[in-house]
């Protein structure tokens, strides 16, 4: 059985075409891949308030024990949920969470914005 995933979608996310009274583009992405997920019990979808990776709109990352930890940027909401939710159960199979660069998705293997070690105990 592989860890389950958390995935989190930064609702605070605005693109540059985002009119300022509609909702942003990252909760619009949060509402799309939690509905995709919606029955799902090997993924977690967790929206964040900010990610920090403003500069590359709509961010998401992946995390789970004892894996990397990845941040994703570049997201289109409206058609980007199915794509992430089979992105995130790659990298739950995927030992240490590294997707064979040939298997990724091409929104990760462009939008790749930072992977981090996964924790180790002290």
């Amino acid at each position: 059985m592989t860890a389950p995933v958390t995935i989190y979608v930064c609702t605070t996310c605005r693109r540059a075409e985002d009119p300022a009274e509609a909702p942003r583009a990252g909760a619009r992405l949060h509402a799309a891949v939690a509905e995709a997920a919606n029955d799902a019990t090997d993924v977690a979808v967790v929206g964040v308030e900010c990610l920090s990776v403003c500069k590359r709109p709509v961010t998401i990352g992946f995390t789970a024990a004892g894996k990397w930890t990845y941040v994703y940027g570049d997201f289109v909401p409206e058609t980007a949920a199915e794509g992430i939710l089979a992105a995130a159960r790659q990298y739950a199979v995927a030992p240490e969470g590294l997707i064979p660069w040939r298997e990724r998705p091409d929104s990760l293997k462009k939008g790749v914005v930072a992977r981090i070690p996964p924790i180790k105990p002290v």
